[in-house]
């Protein structure tokens, strides 16, 4: 092969092309993303010291008095050893790996997509972008129902900078309205954040936002002394009993005194 063709692969000209094939589009967080990924050589014999694939997404930050959009990596999985990949050569590499549980849920304008790269000593790293469609898990999907049976519509949803989780520099907001039911006019908005959680456990961040009332009521508004926030977790067991609702609603009414 000649030093040319080498030299030309070394800045992605004629290199080695990586494509990811996803079994689907959408997902569940904390369901098993699963699919091949297809390598193939170009015009040089190269060295593949790893395949890695990313879930990625957006989120929104102030910088300098305006907000501006950052790419945040959610999850990050080896899929491959190192190999040799003569020119002209295809490969097939199965991959399997969980779709993290801090994955955003697709709602409202927030992207993920799934980026994979190779990873080529000396030499430009070859990507493939696929975006996907996430769903909340199953036991988020409880709470947000929970939160909804108490008259609450949700108005948006916002992936922002926040340090409140040690695990990732953003968080989603779900934002909801008290559209009927016991909070109308008691409230100006509830935010649910899910903080952590896996198959049998999810915490949740509840931001209680206190309808301002009389002049004591705007000076709390004021100094943010109107905003409320609570954490507690949600198992399996306390999904299914049927009392998440009721708890969720003492929640909110302790927050309001």
């Amino acid at each position: 092969m000649s030093f040319f063709k080498r030299a030309l692969a070394s800045i992605g000209i004629g290199s080695a092309q990586v494509n990811a094939h996803l079994e689907k589009t959408a997902y569940q967080v904390g369901e098993e993303v699963r699919g091949v990924a297809t390598v193939e050589g170009g015009n040089a014999d190269q060295q593949i010291d790893n395949i890695y694939m990313y879930v990625m997404t957006q989120y929104s930050k102030e910088e300098n008095d305006r907000k501006v959009k950052l790419n945040g990596v959610v999850g990050k999985f080896l899929v491959s050893a190192p190999f040799s990949l003569k020119a002209g050569e295809t490969k097939e590499i199965p991959f399997a790996f969980v779709l993290p549980y801090e994955t955003p849920v697709t709602q409202g304008r927030i992207p993920v997509w799934i980026e994979t790269g190779l990873d080529i000593p000396s030499a430009v790293d070859p990507k493939d972008t696929d975006v996907v469609q996430v769903l909340p898990s199953t036991l988020q999907t409880v709470v947000l129902d929970a939160v909804n049976s108490l008259g609450f519509r949700l108005r948006k949803t916002d992936c922002e900078y926040s340090r409140v989780r040690h695990s990732h520099p953003f968080v989603q907001e779900f934002e909801f309205v008290p559209a009927g039911g016991p909070f109308r006019g008691h409230l100006d908005e509830l935010e649910v954040v899910f903080l952590s959680g896996d198959a049998d456990a999810v915490e949740v961040l509840l931001q209680v936002d206190k309808k301002a009332r009389g002049l004591f009521g705007g000076l709390q508004e004021s100094l943010g002394l109107d905003e409320r926030y609570v954490r507690f977790t949600v198992t399996s067991e306390l999904a299914h009993s049927g009392s998440l609702t009721a708890q969720i609603q003492n929640i909110i009414e302790r927050n309001l005194r």
